[in-house]
């Protein structure tokens, strides 16, 4: 009787450890999942929808926000420009909502350092070499990666376009769609902007966005 009790004690100690463990365990699970989906949530919103705050405009393009959209123009005598984030981002999941008035020649810069270093998903439609919108443009190297489907972007419509940076990984998706998917480490971190290029034959260009943000990686 004595070494069978034991044993009971023994089997109902164990059980209890095991259930506690059991429970720490899922617990323990339940916030990392908890943790994960929090940073899957944690957006940061760059454009408010009131004003520029947060953001720099250089060249003479004009900038505004209009019916809480961000809208660009060319400046006096068709002047180009662009509008840049103050703050410098790296890796990173980007998505902005816009639309164009065609003829166009826009982009949205990411990883901007100075005119000669940044990379740009580009909003065009170019001839030789062919490109449409979602392509990726890198000055000096000209296109890293080419979406050749005018058919993916909306000309009268809203458009998102959503640019993934991990590392030397980028992936630009354009309304659902991959249109670029490279590898390439030469600039690892800069600002995020947009922008307006000059040339008559683009003094109609509007480039609107009304949602963009943010989720760092």
């Amino acid at each position: 009787m004595h070494n069978d009790s034991l044993t009971r004690r023994d089997f109902l100690g164990r059980a209890a450890g095991l259930s506690l463990a059991g429970v720490l365990g899922a617990a323990g699970a339940f916030a990392q999942d908890a943790e994960k989906k929090k940073k899957r949530d944690d957006w940061k919103q760059l454009f408010n929808g009131k004003d520029l705050d947060g953001w720099k405009p250089e060249g003479k393009a004009d900038w505004k926000v209009e019916n809480g959209m961000l809208i660009g123009r060319q400046g006096p005598g068709n002047a180009p420009g662009d509008l840049f984030t103050v703050e410098e981002y790296g890796d990173f999941v980007l998505v902005v909502e816009y639309k164009v008035q065609w003829p166009a020649n826009s982009g949205v810069w990411f990883r901007y350092v100075d005119a000669n270093t940044a990379y740009q998903a580009d909003i065009l439609e170019y001839k030789d070499p062919v490109a449409y919108s979602g392509t990726l443009y890198c000055p000096g190297r000209m296109f890293l990666g080419a979406n050749l489907d005018p058919s993916l972007e909306k000309r009268d419509d809203w458009n998102t376009m959503k640019i993934r940076c991990e590392g030397e990984h980028m992936v630009i998706t354009l309304n659902g769609k991959v249109t670029v998917d490279v590898k390439d480490n030469a600039i690892p971190k800069g600002r995020i902007g947009f922008q307006i290029h000059p040339g008559d034959e683009f003094k109609d260009m509007q480039f609107s966005a009304r949602k963009i943000q943010l989720r760092a990686l």
